[in-house]
């Protein structure tokens, strides 16, 4: 149902026409805002710890960003030309189309977050295993081909006819063409929808997942709002689309790579802790931009083919490496791998434990090491803990995790237990919160753990 947008020839027109400007502002602004979204999927769980009203409007404004995308862009008119936002139809009558069109969206999302949140420790084994995590890469990197041109994504035209009938067919028509369109705008939601869902398998609340993924879609719904309540004009697709398309397929191409680093080792090394490391990363994607990552097209002569494909390269190596920086803790701590030797250590030294409750596949817990842990403030109070790191990434292969979280009233990842040295619980942590926050509950933990 996605047809293909024309595109001017870049060797003639292309992007050197009087609009050249406004379309390298439009993707350098997609690329700053929605690059690092995607390639950066732990800023959904950053800004979920700041509290609900940022994870809420996060996810509202990466679902407003995903309507822009070539998945769901060349969709908005065709679809409200079916409802009848562009006139023959009273704009109070649109609107309400357009509401159920989006009401449609946010139930086939919503029911996703729900499934996710109730699948809890299930979706981050699946997300541990290679067998699903190379697949899904793939899938990732398919669809990063699919943005560059190799191949389009479209429903049959058969099932398009059908689909506008059932368009015609009033509010319940209206909904249903939703439901579809939500899978129809799949291709490009993947990367930052696999934050969001990652996050709220963590969380285990099937609510919340709905109404996370709801206001998601609402954001994508957005531009269906706006031109039927006042029947705006988007801006023909052109030359300037295949521009945002190269910087979707670059996204979804680190996405690609940034769910296999939990699988392939050697790309989670590709990584430094110096900002120097960063500075060279920003400048691989600079060269790679201005070799014509974005603006050169893989439909204009061979050599220029090469080029993209190289500037291509270069600004997907150069985004990697620059997500695995955030990704490092700067500071490196010493932890315990067991619970027996975390205790033997405390017993001996007579220092409080803390013991964190991880998973490679839990986002809240990669910002927990690198935004909390890793705070010098925080850091310079841990030298006098001992430090106990539970993986619970493979738990359905160690029957002895499941026991240990029962012991520890574990139901949800994060998870941080403060002990006192004889191993009684003084504190207790249950979700992403501040460097703030958790210095003071360490502190609390400490006095606790010295008075018994």
């Amino acid at each position: 149902m996605i047809a293909r947008p024309p595109i001017a020839s870049p060797s003639k027109a292309g992007l050197r026409s009087p609009h050249r400007w406004l379309a390298t502002t439009l993707v350098l602004l997609v690329s700053a805002i929605l690059a690092p979204a995607v390639a950066h999927a732990e800023a959904f769980s950053d800004a979920a710890g700041r509290g609900a009203v940022s994870a809420f409007l996060f996810a509202f404004t990466a679902g407003f960003l995903t309507s822009l995308t070539p998945c769901v862009y060349p969709m908005i008119p065709i679809t409200i030309s079916v409802f009848g936002g562009r006139g023959g139809v009273p704009r109070a009558h649109a609107v309400a189309l357009a509401t159920l069109y989006v009401a449609g969206i946010a139930t086939m999302f919503g029911t996703l977050g729900t499934t996710f949140a109730l699948l809890g420790r299930a979706f981050g084994t699946f997300l541990a295993n290679p067998w699903v995590v190379v697949p899904l890469a793939l899938f990732f990197f398919a669809m990063a081909v699919s943005m560059f041109g190799a191949f389009d994504l479209a429903l049959p035209s058969g099932l398009q006819q059908r689909l506008a009938r059932v368009g015609g067919r009033g509010f319940l028509g209206a909904f249903l063409m939703g439901l579809v369109g939500g899978l129809i705008a799949a291709p490009c939601t993947g990367p930052p929808l696999a934050g969001i869902l990652a996050y709220v398998a963590t969380t285990r609340d099937g609510l919340r997942g709905f109404l996370l993924l709801a206001t998601y879609a609402a954001g994508i719904g957005i531009p269906f709002w706006a031109i039927a309540g006042f029947s705006l004009h988007l801006p023909k697709s052109g030359a300037w689309m295949e521009g945002v398309k190269s910087v979707f397929g670059i996204a979804l191409a680190v996405a690609g790579l940034y769910y296999l680093r939990v699988v392939f080792s050697p790309l989670a090394q590709l990584t430094g802790r110096s900002p120097v490391f960063l500075a060279a990363a920003i400048a691989v994607v600079g060269v790679g931009i201005l070799l014509g990552a974005v603006h050169l097209s893989f439909h204009a002569s061979s050599r220029t083919r090469l080029r993209k494909a190289f500037a291509v390269a270069l600004t997907v190596a150069g985004l990697f490496a620059a997500t695995n920086y955030f990704l490092t803790p700067k500071i490196v701590l010493h932890w315990l791998p067991t619970e027996a030797s975390g205790l033997a250590h405390a017993r001996i030294s007579r220092k409080p434990i803390v013991m964190d409750f991880t998973a490679d596949w839990c986002l809240p817990c990669r910002e927990f090491e690198v935004s909390v842990f890793a705070r010098p403030e925080v850091a310079a109070l841990l030298e006098d803990f001992v430090l106990v790191k539970i993986d619970l990434t493979r738990e359905d292969q160690d029957d002895a995790l499941p026991a240990l979280k029962d012991r520890y009233s574990v139901s949800t990842l994060p998870a941080v237990r403060f002990l006192a040295p004889g191993g009684q619980i003084v504190g207790r942590i249950d979700n992403l919160v501040s460097w703030h926050v958790f210095r003071n509950s360490l502190l609390g933990a400490q006095t606790e753990a010295n008075h018994r």
